[in-house]
């Protein structure tokens, strides 16, 4: 995943204010409890990124998909 399918994703599923909120807000404890942002900039790949932002908020399988990815069935 490339940031740009990251940010894609995020707005997809959260829309684009809440998704600004979260990526900048949110301190994810499996990145090192950094926000998504932060994760980012510190060179985190944006997939890993991606998992654990859904993991925390419990997002289901089949919104997780991402550009160039099969979607879950």
């Amino acid at each position: 995943m490339r940031q740009s399918e990251f940010w894609e994703s995020i707005n997809r599923v959260f829309g684009r204010v809440y998704a600004k909120s979260l990526a900048s807000d949110m301190v994810l404890g499996a990145l090192g409890s950094r926000t998504a942002e932060q994760a980012l900039e510190a060179g985190i790949e944006p997939g890993q990124v991606w998992e654990a932002l859904c993991d925390m908020m419990e997002v289901e399988d089949a919104a997780r998909w991402v550009p160039g990815k099969p979607a879950a069935k």
